[in-house]
């Protein structure tokens, strides 16, 4: 597309000629690393909000229960042990001795009980648990129990998952804050503790090492094992500007940059002392959600429509350009490669795009020149290239498009709201979904489709649903497949949303750093500055 060709001359000419690197603040010590996230940091409350870069701070100051590890098993954390009755109704946790919060008071078993509390009112997993729970109380300060009413095996995963949202442990002070009202204070016993007098939304978000933090024996594994610390403080540097990221990484004046965009990666693969490298093998898949109240796409023919017009190769050569090894079409609601994969139902996704047929079957759903309102994010560097596909291809298809440009933070707080769009609310949007939380239907909560509970779009679909209760019901992995494509029939029918392809993205850090992993989220630990 003509926007990729533009940012890659201008910048790499820019970058090529040594034209003077950002002023940024400059530091000396070699216990500190400076990285540049994904988005800003505009928010810091983890329950309320599904923002990957919340997640990812939410690491270094909260600590969790369990921890998936690169295997996807999940890997006792703050519990010590755990015991499960025959009947598997009843589980008790016990955990770790000497747990302390960065304010000096012990975790105790009574925070744990209200940090699950306020995490499963609002996470789909836990609204599950919470739907089969008779009784969840800390019996004293070290061990809580959680009765149910039916089994849910899955309790340990749900509660180590790296998907959000995460269930983190906090203070019972903090964690009785209502789940819809954002917390005020920003306390864990995580292995770095974040120094709110000193975050600048918009601009930085500091953390210093917590000394108090005892990681355990295990060796560090994704979320799992021992979170050792080799540094004294992370500065997270917001630079919406990708060649401003590059240059500075160039220049020294950062230290990893967590999402190094294709066109810039040629520049910065021949300086000799940066390290280029995919940064997740599971990658990520690209999202249209389409907002199932209001016309036009309450009509599931409008979504078809959409889906019938669909490019994923425009969708993901304006991602991330012409290198075919970091993209691929997903006409799936979930990962290649892992288990649950399936394709199964998505006739319209699989054909060649047909704008002829699809205008037709818009015109059969009453569209009649509607405005179509479209949260157009302009600062994401995965979301604004989906966003201006989907503009012309809703224009191609003669839709009136109503483009509502905003930053990823307003986009977030807009695409909660339920009304119509002249109030306030939205046809479209674009988002993403990193392939950790698409293997399966427990952790693609995108997939849901129980209307005011679902994922914003809100998408209806009882058959969707019942499928994704037997996939949770199956004995083994044959039934698991076998409900999972009857999801995925369901859910391609009634369009509960237009995957738009999957896709890697690449990372890039100093060469004097070392200890950076590949996996879902940016991990800190072992992470080290020479």
């Amino acid at each position: 597309m003509q926007r990729r060709h533009f940012i890659g001359g201008t910048a790499a000419a820019a970058l090529g000629r040594g034209l003077p690197a950002p002023a940024l603040a400059q530091g000396t010590a070699a216990r500190t690393l400076r990285f540049v996230p994904q988005v800003d940091l505009t928010n810091f409350d983890p329950v309320l909000t599904t923002i990957y870069v919340v997640r990812n701070a939410g690491m270094l100051i909260w600590d969790t229960l369990y921890g998936v590890d690169s295997a996807l098993r999940p890997q006792r954390q703050m519990v010590e042990s755990e015991e499960v009755s025959a009947d598997g109704l009843t589980w008790t946790f016990r955990l770790r001795p000497g747990l302390k919060f960065h304010d000096g008071t012990p975790v105790l078993a009574r925070d744990a009980v209200a940090s699950i509390a306020r995490w499963s009112a609002r996470d789909f997993l836990g609204r599950m648990i919470l739907a089969r729970q008779q009784e969840l109380a800390a019996t004293d300060d070290r061990t809580f129990r959680w009765v149910l009413k039916q089994p849910f095996p899955q309790i340990p995963y749900a509660l180590g998952k790296a998907a959000v949202l995460a269930c983190f442990v906090m203070p019972e002070r903090i964690a009785r804050t209502s789940p819809n009202t954002p917390i005020g204070e920003y306390v864990g016993s995580g292995p770095m503790r974040f120094r709110r007098d000193e975050w600048v939304p918009g601009a930085r978000a500091v953390f210093e090492r917590n000394p108090d933090y005892v990681p355990r024996d295990e060796p560090a594994s994704w979320l799992a094992g021992g979170k050792r610390m080799l540094l004294d403080r992370i500065e997270w540097l917001t630079m919406a500007d990708a060649a401003t990221a590059a240059a500075a990484l160039q220049n020294g004046e950062v230290d990893w940059w967590e999402n190094a965009i294709s066109d810039l990666v040629p520049v910065l693969k021949r300086n000799r002392n940066v390290a280029v490298e995919v940064a997740d093998p599971l990658g990520m898949t690209g999202v249209l959600r389409l907002n199932h109240l209001h016309p036009p796409f309450n009509d599931v023919r409008a979504r078809q429509a959409l889906m019938l017009a669909t490019s994923q190769e425009d969708y993901m050569r304006a991602v991330v350009g012409d290198d075919e090894a970091m993209w691929k079409a997903n006409n799936s609601f979930f990962i290649p490669g892992t288990p649950d994969y399936t394709e199964a139902g998505n006739d319209l996704l699989r054909r060649p795009p047909d704008i002829a047929a699809a205008k037709r079957l818009l015109a059969e759903s009453g569209y009649r020149g509607e405005p179509v309102t479209i949260l157009a994010t302009q600062d994401h560097p995965w979301v604004k290239p989906q966003c201006d596909v989907t503009i012309d291809t809703l224009q191609r298809l003669g839709m009136k498009v109503d483009i509502v440009a905003l930053d990823w933070g307003a986009t977030v707080s807009r695409r909660g709201n339920r009304e119509p769009p002249a109030r306030g609310g939205w046809n479209a949007m674009h988002s993403f979904n990193a392939g950790i939380s698409c293997v399966d239907p427990a952790t693609n909560f995108m997939v849901h489709a129980n209307g005011p509970q679902a994922w914003f779009g809100w998408p209806d679909s009882p058959e969707v649903e019942a499928a994704r209760a037997a996939w949770f019901a199956a004995p083994d992995l044959a039934g698991r497949r076998a409900a999972n494509e009857a999801l995925s029939v369901a859910g391609m029918r009634d369009a509960i949303y237009v995957p738009t392809g999957f896709f890697m993205t690449y990372q890039a850090y100093r060469r004097n750093v070392s200890g950076i992993g590949k996996g879902p989220i940016p991990t800190f630990w072992g992470v080290a500055k020479g």
